[in-house]
């Protein structure tokens, strides 16, 4: 039995609950989303497998998750990463988010989501239990797509794109400071 990590709006763990049951009741808990970019600045896009128990078929950010009690978010962002998409490399930290948003099933994302970025031009051996394709595409393009069909991708990921693409990038852009 997954257990998340029940945290208060400054991401302070108020309790545990099985994942399932806080995806029910929708209380706040943390998240992890990683989103890898490659040498070109295409961002790797997962399609979320068809046995997924929410948001299955739907596009996302390269992987996703929640924190295991005991454990802190970067470490979930890496074991994440490995899990679903089959390499690791370098990740920083570049922005908090929270979000609530129903789902098509009747589930509730009500998460604390710790936001990574990283790049690697590593090809991915995604599991397939947790991803069904993955892609390679540009935020441009991808904001089109999602402007074209929004019920095709998930609704963190819409958030990210839509509200914090700056910061996104902010790490993935050498510094012009002296």
């Amino acid at each position: 039995m997954e257990q998340v990590i029940l945290v208060d709006t400054q991401d302070e763990q108020v309790g545990i609950m099985e994942k399932q049951e806080a995806h029910i009741t929708g209380l706040l808990h943390r998240a992890v989303s990683v989103f890898v970019f490659n040498t070109q600045g295409q961002l790797l896009l997962q399609q979320r497998a068809a046995g997924k128990y929410h948001s299955a078929l739907q596009w996302t950010n390269t992987c996703c998750s929640h924190p295991r009690p005991g454990e802190d978010a970067a470490a979930a962002a890496h074991r994440r990463l490995q899990e679903e998409m089959g390499f690791t490399c370098p990740l920083q930290k570049s922005f908090t988010f929270i979000y609530n948003a129903s789902l098509s099933n009747g589930l509730i994302e009500h998460e604390f989501d710790h936001v990574f970025t990283g790049i690697s031009n590593t090809i991915p051996i995604p599991d397939a239990a947790e991803v069904a394709q993955y892609t390679y595409m540009s935020l441009p393009d991808i904001k089109a797509a999602i402007a074209a069909t929004p019920h095709q991708f998930t609704p963190w990921f819409r958030l990210c794109i839509a509200d914090w693409e700056a910061a996104l990038l902010q790490n993935l852009t050498p510094s012009t400071d002296a």
